[in-house]
């Protein structure tokens, strides 16, 4: 595509109505002064400068050749805007995003149409502020994101707690504990720090106050009132994800308004995601601006209603470079139909059986789901779920014999059958696997499920102490090809650590053989098609390296205590921006640690240290996060300590205990 001349406002500041000024990054067409243009906003708290720059610098530059200006905008009280934060997606937020809109709109250089965008924090909040119904808002691009905040979120997943919780609040607590750069606020940098280190909120208190999806959880979820969405959605995400089912639910729950797009990816841009094959980003967005921004008849809004890139096959591996699979399409999404499978006499899973072979019971080892990888994904490593065989050691399994023919699927697994526990709740997680002929086994999907849950997330209920009952359960969407000679494998566990928490009890499960079915979503009429690769194979620019990156990920298991810990070490190494020369460096530990035979010794311990820096001046701050618990209790704790050079500017600790609520 052809591109024009454009120019980069380094900072702009946006002043709301109550005197708040917001910081903005601008790319101006140039052909601004002359002929009013569209705009795309992006909204978020992980800072314009320090923090996102690279995938800033991926795509605005691209979009302003094209004659669109971005503008990104730090949050209130991240980067260099004013104030405090008070936590995820609040009406202030919202509010905000509005006013700066309106702002956009207004401007001399502005045609008036506005476009908001984001992937993750920012895809949430485009939704959500499309939702509001600000006039000037045409359209939004969502990527990684969620329609139903509770469920398909970090927090909880069908009642079942995500570890993710502990450490997204951990993240949150260090990226707003950053200074801002006083290069941009000038002299009052040093107030504005203060100010947020003693106001910032630890947000895993707010979340564990809201263990039942109630109206905290209600508000921001534009799945609440899917008909009064008013703008065209294009939802994107990735199967190597943990918001892959937000495209189905956005184009189920909004029809026409909505368009899906799912890749082999983890959560990052299409365009510079792995694992490959990518997508071209730039030309999708650009084409989806001028049409809605611009009212270009290019077709935009006849795009299929789902394309989708069928996994075909991929193994576990150290690092997944490339998934094999095909892109397809489907005009149309309609509820797939359903190939069902249940447990025959034999113990195996076969299509349409219904014999069982009885009664069965599992309890899990407390650590089983060391092979799981991440919630959400930020690199094709070990962040990705690994061999299965691991895992389903300690699994209650059934597989199919080796397939004769094809089965291609895309959707969401429903798992339903008949169990009984003797404690008020327990966790019963379900996986789908591919067993390959040589026995390498690759997570297709899983699903979870606290059984206090089973009749929704916003009134559990004890189980029925020794009585059978029945449940159903949705796994997360998946588009996958399972290859003759392959296996499909049902895993069932009642753990799956770290991912997600242990009950407060570890009764096991009874489970019924003969009431197990599994109905798995089919790929149906479709359409094989090409997607084009971007045109640029590596978008990020490139920053000064001053020391490099490092990522560790172990498994620790002490054989005569009993105890298993689970390491995560990430550092960003330390780099430097070439135009503004700030330097930043981010290290994040995290420990898990469980006792076999003992869900209530589980604790997680999550710490950062962020640092900031350019000559003459330097800053950082320390985090430490812990979560614990009892029978009755989620124990959480957090400290922020700021440093100016290595003096100690700043000390505060957080501390509450959480009755836990069918926990």
């Amino acid at each position: 595509m052809s591109q024009q001349a454009f120019s980069v406002i380094e900072n702009e500041w946006i002043t709301l109505k109550d005197g708040t000024r917001l910081a903005a990054r601008i790319w101006m067409p140039g052909n601004a002064g002359q002929e009013p243009v569209p705009a795309v906003l992006e909204f978020l708290p992980y800072r314009k400068r320090g923090g996102t720059d690279p995938r800033d610098e991926s795509t605005y530059p691209v979009f302003a050749g094209a004659g669109i200006a971005g503008v990104r905008v730090d949050i209130r009280g991240s980067g260099e805007s004013d104030g405090v934060i008070e936590g995820e997606y609040t009406p202030r937020e919202l509010s905000d995003a509005c006013e700066i809109i309106e702002w956009i709109a207004a401007q001399p250089w502005s045609n008036g149409n506005v476009g908001m965008m984001g992937i993750s924090w920012g895809g949430f909040n485009c939704l959500q502020v499309a939702a509001l119904k600000p006039s000037a808002l045409k359209a939004v691009i969502s990527i990684a994101s969620t329609v139903d905040r509770y469920n398909d979120d970090i927090h909880y997943k069908n009642g079942c707690h995500l570890s993710a919780q502990l450490s997204w609040a951990a993240t949150m607590l260090a990226y707003q504990s950053r200074s801002p750069d006083p290069e941009i606020v000038g002299e009052s940098w040093r107030e504005m720090w203060l100010e947020r280190l003693e106001g910032e909120p630890f947000f895993m208190e707010e979340w564990l106050d809201h263990q039942r999806r109630d109206a905290f959880w209600e508000h921001g979820s534009i799945c609440e009132d899917f008909d009064g969405f008013p703008v065209p959605a294009l939802v994107i995400a990735g199967w190597a994800d943990g918001y892959r089912n937000t495209p189905i639910k956005a184009i189920e729950g909004l029809g026409s308004k909505a368009k899906a797009l799912i890749g082999p990816w983890v959560h990052k841009y299409p365009h510079f995601a792995w694992p490959k094959p990518r997508a071209d980003f730039h030309g999708e967005a650009i084409a989806w601006w001028n049409r809605w921004l611009r009212d270009e008849p290019n077709g935009a809004e006849k795009l299929p209603q789902m394309r989708a890139y069928i996994l075909d096959g991929p193994r576990p591996a150290l690092r997944r470079e490339a998934d094999p699979g095909f892109w397809i399409a489907k005009p149309d999404w309609t509820a797939p139909e359903r190939e069902n499978f249940g447990i025959d006499a034999f113990g195996s899973l076969k299509q349409c059986a219904r014999d069982g072979i009885g009664e069965m019971f599992i309890r899990s080892p407390l650590d089983t789901g060391t092979a799981a990888g991440e919630w959400f994904t930020l690199k094709p490593d070990a962040e990705m779920a690994g061999d299965q065989r691991i895992d389903d050691s300690g699994s209650l399994v059934f597989e199919t014999a080796p397939l004769q023919e094809e089965h291609l699927y895309l959707g969401q697994p429903e798992l339903a059958l008949c169990l009984r526990c003797n404690a008020p709740s327990a966790n019963l997680v379900a996986r789908i696997v591919d067993v390959h002929p040589d026995g390498t086994a690759t997570r297709v999907t899983y699903g979870t499920l606290n059984l206090a849950h089973r009749k929704g997330n916003a009134a559990p209920e004890p189980m029925p102490k020794g009585k059978t009952v029945p449940i159903a359960m949705l796994l997360d969407a998946c588009g996958y090809r399972f290859a003759p000679g392959h296996r499909i494998r049902l895993s069932l566990s009642t753990s799956y650590w770290p991912i997600i928490l242990p009950a407060a009890d570890d009764p096991g499960l009874n489970i019924d053989t003969a009431s197990l079915s599994l109905a798995m979503p089919m790929l149906g009429a479709h359409q094989r098609i090409d997607l084009p690769a971007p045109e640029n194979p590596d978008p990020l620019p490139e920053y000064i390296e001053h020391l490099p990156g490092e990522t560790r990920r172990t498994v620790e298991r002490d054989m005569g205590a009993g105890v298993t810990r689970y390491r995560i070490h990430e550092d960003t190494g330390l780099e430097e921006h070439p135009d503004n020369h700030l330097a930043t460096r981010e290290i994040r530990d995290e420990i898990w640690s469980i006792r076999q035979g003992d869900p209530l010794s589980m604790t997680g311990e999550a710490s950062w240290v962020c640092h900031l820096q350019r000559p003459g001046w330097s800053v950082r701050t320390e985090i430490e996060t812990r979560l614990s618990c009892t029978r009755d209790k989620w124990l959480i704790e957090a400290s922020v300590t700021a440093f100016e050079g290595d003096d100690q500017l700043f000390h505060k600790t957080y501390e509450k205990r959480v009755a836990r609520d069918f926990m």
